[in-house]
């Protein structure tokens, strides 16, 4: 009878409450900084796991750290990899309204130095966690995230993965292509329009030059900020959900780093 009602608790668990079925996933605050700017990231790791594991960067979009991205970052963790979910705008800030999301993303871009250099002290962090396996990082990215993933990657970050979604193209030059390590997933929204063709197909051909390994899934039908399934209510032509793009983005993602990083489990 015992392990009768255990099921069945187990049952409406998983039917009413899927997450907290993780149960050994933890979450941590860190602080950290550049050039003077307190950070405030979160770690998001499965305690039940041991041994060093693979790292994955989370970068928000430009909403700043919100509970979307602190999501992406616990999915992570239940796969069995250690995510930090970092910090672009300083103290945690995090806004609603669109007209405020891109001056907070505007101000960071404008600083290219500023803009690399917040991303790379978050790798930093990770990097330097006891739980990380330091040879096997890589980074995700959701809009401005994504376009900082790039960034990131174009610096010569020591990076095996990069996967964005929905994230403006950067152009490299040759020096930044050259420099990149990482095999790059971008899952773009055929239909987004927001982002030209031309503009993304102009980053992939500078990236191929290189020798780097850049693979673009574009799913039709898809518009901009697919895989945020609240993105509707904003209200702003151009951001919807989609959810077939945004679970094979996620599968795609998955592919990849099982190839690059291997099974954290």
């Amino acid at each position: 009878m015992r392990l009768l009602s255990l099921s069945a608790l187990c049952a409406m668990v998983c039917t009413f409450s899927p997450v907290s079925l993780q149960a050994a996933v933890k979450t941590e605050p860190v602080e950290y900084s550049y050039k003077g700017v307190k950070l405030n990231g979160v770690l998001a790791y499965d305690d039940a796991v041991t041994e060093k594991r693979p790292g994955v960067l989370v970068v928000h979009e430009w909403w700043g750290l919100n509970d979307y991205a602190l999501g992406r970052a616990k999915q992570l963790a239940e796969l069995g990899y250690v995510a930090f979910a970092c910090d672009m705008y300083g103290g945690g800030k995090t806004v609603q309204h669109p007209k405020e999301a891109g001056e907070m993303a505007s101000a960071v871009r404008k600083d290219i130095d500023t803009w690399v250099g917040r991303a790379k002290a978050a790798l930093d962090v990770l990097k330097s966690n006891p739980r990380v396996d330091s040879g096997k990082l890589a980074t995700i990215g959701y809009c401005f995230g994504g376009s900082t993933a790039l960034q990131l990657a174009f610096s010569g970050a020591d990076l095996d993965a990069v996967a964005t979604f929905h994230g403006a193209p950067v152009i490299p030059s040759a020096a930044q292509a050259q420099h990149t390590k990482a095999k790059i997933l971008i899952a773009h929204g055929a239909d987004d329009p927001f982002i030209k063709k031309e503009t993304l197909d102009h980053m992939v051909s500078e990236l191929k030059k290189a020798n780097v390994h850049v693979h673009v899934d574009a799913y039709p039908g898809a518009v901009h900020s697919f895989t945020v399934p609240t993105i509707d209510k904003v209200g702003v032509k151009g951001l919807s959900y989609n959810k077939s793009a945004d679970e094979k983005s996620w599968a795609a993602m998955k592919a990849l780093f099982a190839e690059k990083l291997g099974s954290p489990k």
